[in-house]
């Protein structure tokens, strides 16, 4: 493991899940933490004890401290990235290293909660929050576990002994130029690391989980065979895989009211969406979808409407919101409508509602929604913060 004594490290974008594990993990290895975002998040939590600035601009970083720059703040703040650092805490220990498309945060979680539970002591950092493990990050002296992300093509960076490949999609329009694009990246990746899997070769699981749809046994099977390439007892580790209850944000139930269930999603991509729906009809045979939709990014947005239509029209009513910017400035053209229009191509005479703002979205979808029904907030942005509107309407 690196040795972290005595170093000061300053993160520019400290509130995201990836840089929150990053502090997390090398304040307990030794180091001093500070940093700086614009907004307070959910992850801050684990930081009380951390210096933090929230302002809408950067402050200058403190003199003699290493800067580690979040993605979302490339050529704000000057300083090595978040690939870096991870790089160099995957290289310090025995590691294990998930990416892909889709599924990776679901798959790592599901390794570093086995390994817990088989008392294996991980280090782990997650890109979401695991109230089984008591957050998204901790420092342990086994073995590691993180994801790798192609998004920012940092994954080239991180060269574990095992590699975890859970499945291959074009997510990333402003990276990639193409799907054979990514694959290239993929293989090239696998090809570094020590040992790899790859989650499209296998079956998903036959034994039964807490959680419900067809991908997450697969992200189970891809989280068993990286187990059992690390040692693991393969009959201890699906029994600890079984007792594994998911991710925030991943069909996570959030309340219910006037007989309504509201559940909220992370999904932003068309596969994801699809996964979703399905795994909600497994869990509620017979009830309507109804769900609310946050486009996240003007690439994807874009690249995806048709296929973004596609997906949601399997649910039964679907309200739009704006376009989540995120890291992305906008372009002229792309608004979430694009993705409204497509979807009233494909699906004539089908419910949808079209509300820029989260809040004003929840309060229709609250009043389209019906006793029996479901309703699902979906995207990658801040449309979790529709939830609570939803069940409050229904409760009033």
């Amino acid at each position: 493991m690196p040795a972290f004594d005595g170093r000061r490290l300053w993160f520019a974008g400290i509130g995201g899940a990836g840089m929150s594990a990053l502090a997390v993990v090398t304040r307990s290895l030794g180091a001093e933490v500070a940093g700086w975002d614009r907004v307070e998040t959910p992850y801050l939590e684990a930081l009380t004890e951390v210096d933090v600035k929230i302002s809408p601009a950067p402050p200058a970083p403190p003199d003699g401290w290493e800067v580690v720059v979040s993605t979302a703040y490339a050529g704000i703040v000057e300083g090595r990235t978040r690939g870096e650092l991870l790089a160099e805490l995957v290289s310090g220990q025995r590691s294990i290293v998930v990416a892909g498309a889709h599924g990776k945060t679901t798959t790592a979680s599901m390794i570093a909660y086995s390994l817990r539970e088989l008392d294996l002591d991980p280090t782990f950092l997650i890109g979401g929050s695991v109230a089984q493990l008591g957050g998204n990050a901790a420092a342990g002296s086994g073995w590691l576990v993180a994801e790798g992300d192609e998004s920012d093509r940092s994954l080239e960076l991180l060269k574990p002994d095992i590699g975890v490949l859970t499945n291959v999609d074009l997510d990333h329009h402003s990276t990639f130029s193409s799907r054979v694009d990514v694959e290239q990246l993929f293989a090239e990746w696998l090809a570094g690391c020590g040992t790899a899997v790859q989650g499209d070769d296998l079956a998903p699981v036959s034994f039964e989980l807490a959680l419900a749809g067809e991908h997450n046994r697969r992200n189970a099977a891809a989280a068993l065979a990286a187990l059992r390439l690390a040692g693991v007892d393969v009959d201890r580790a699906a029994e600890a895989l079984a007792r594994f209850r998911g991710v925030g944000r991943r069909l996570e139930l959030v309340g219910s009211a006037g007989d309504v269930t509201v559940y909220d999603d992370y999904a932003h991509h068309p596969a994801e969406i699809e996964a979703t729906l399905d795994a909600m009809r497994e869990l509620h045979p017979g009830s309507r979808a109804l769900v609310l939709f946050q486009p996240h990014l003007y690439s994807r947005t874009r690249h995806l409407a048709v296929e973004l239509a596609n997906a949601l029209r399997a649910a039964d009513a679907v309200c739009l919101t704006e376009i989540y910017a995120a890291r992305e400035q906008p372009v002229a053209g792309v608004t979430g409508k694009l993705v409204v229009d497509a979807l009233s191509q494909r699906r004539p005479g089908m419910w949808i509602g079209w509300a820029p703002l989260v809040e004003d979205a929840g309060r229709l979808m609250a009043h389209v929604a019906s006793a029996g029904d479901v309703v699902l907030t979906i995207g990658a942005g801040d449309v979790d913060r529709a939830a609570a509107v939803i069940i409050a309407e229904l409760s009033a």
